[in-house]
């Protein structure tokens, strides 16, 4: 039977126009709340004063209860596989160019300071940004979630024990570190979740309906904190930042997308795999960063300035990483 007439000429485009639209409605949703933000408080309905109670109430309580939320929802059978490898290479690799750039470029900064720049190089917005790409660009939230437990299970627990290492001047050891990953809300929300997860508990609805409701704050807290700084604070991207931001920015739109690939290629995957695993890796910056900053206090605009940058940089990426994959690839 013939192949290639008009008929599956059209269905290509209207795919095409499906995952691009899809790109775009992912990030609409997000400016749309940061505005509200940044409204707020060029009205001065919020100050500064708001956006750090926004970050407290985000860390502490709705972020921990959001994380519990997606974790015992996350397909464990969907996520042990060669993209959460990719993943994780992926990440340590990028964040390793970045401490060696770091080192040169921006020495005697402290232990916060690099790991904020190591988390806003090669951590992605697999959450609020993610799991609508992955519906309307991958076709299946399924595809996020490798990303997802990686980054909830293994680099959110390290990083905060570091940062509360680097808030007390302490050395990081591993029984500092630990303690400190058990005694973190974030930490303790992801793992909770995995639990529930691993042992199929259900939560009596009376239990399950206030910690779904809190964890449904989590996205707009940290969003209009978000909008608040870009209005109260200094203009992204610019003085003597914008060089380590525009680094930061090459790093996580530009490398991590091209090493995802490369490693994706050599681990055997191929086809919708492997495009999952690049759009995914092309993801700018996660607006947790932003709140991370906020709350130990490293780093605040660096981190700001690379979310804000990156989100729009990545666009175009994403758009054009979906239609070469769909052209040469055909998914």
């Amino acid at each position: 039977m013939p192949t290639g007439g008009p008929a599956d000429e059209r269905a290509d485009g209207a795919a095409r126009i499906g995952a691009m639209v899809g790109v775009l409605e992912g990030f609409a949703t997000i400016a749309v709340i940061v505005a509200v933000g940044w409204l707020l408080a060029d009205r001065r309905v919020l100050d500064e004063s708001a956006q750090g109670n926004l970050s407290r109430l985000a860390f502490h309580v709705a972020s921990p209860a959001l994380l519990l939320t997606v974790m015992q929802r996350t397909p464990l059978d969907a996520v042990l596989s060669a993209n959460l490898v990719t993943s994780l290479i992926s990440f340590a690799t990028v964040v390793g160019v970045y401490l060696v750039v770091a080192r040169l470029r921006w020495a005697g900064a402290s232990l916060g300071s690099r790991v904020i720049g190591g988390l806003s190089a090669g951590y992605v917005n697999a959450g609020n940004l993610g799991i609508p790409i992955a519906l309307y660009v991958l076709g299946d939230v399924a595809w996020v979630a490798p990303t997802l437990l990686m980054q909830l299970l293994v680099i959110t627990p390290i990083a905060m024990a570091l940062f509360d290492s680097d808030a007390r001047g302490e050395r990081p050891t591993l029984g500092r570190s630990l303690r400190r990953m058990l005694g973190n809300p974030i930490t303790l929300g992801a793992v909770a979740g995995l639990l529930i997860a691993v042992f199929d508990v259900h939560l009596p609805r009376v239990v399950a309906a206030p910690i779904d409701l809190l964890g449904a704050m989590a996205v707009p807290s940290m969003l209009v904190a978000f909008g608040i700084s870009l209005r109260r604070g200094p203009r992204p991207a610019a003085g003597h930042t914008a060089g380590h931001v525009w680094t930061l920015v090459a790093l996580k739109v530009a490398l991590m997308p091209a090493v995802g690939l490369g490693v994706g290629l050599a681990l055997g995957l191929r086809g919708q795999a492997l495009f999952a695993v690049v759009v995914t890796a092309a993801l700018p910056t996660a607006q947790n960063i932003f709140t991370y900053a906020v709350r130990y206090r490293r780093e605040v605009n660096l981190a700001r300035d690379a979310i804000f940058v990156s989100t729009f940089a990545s666009v175009p990426v994403i758009v054009g990483i979906a239609g070469l994959f769909h052209a040469f690839a055909g998914v």
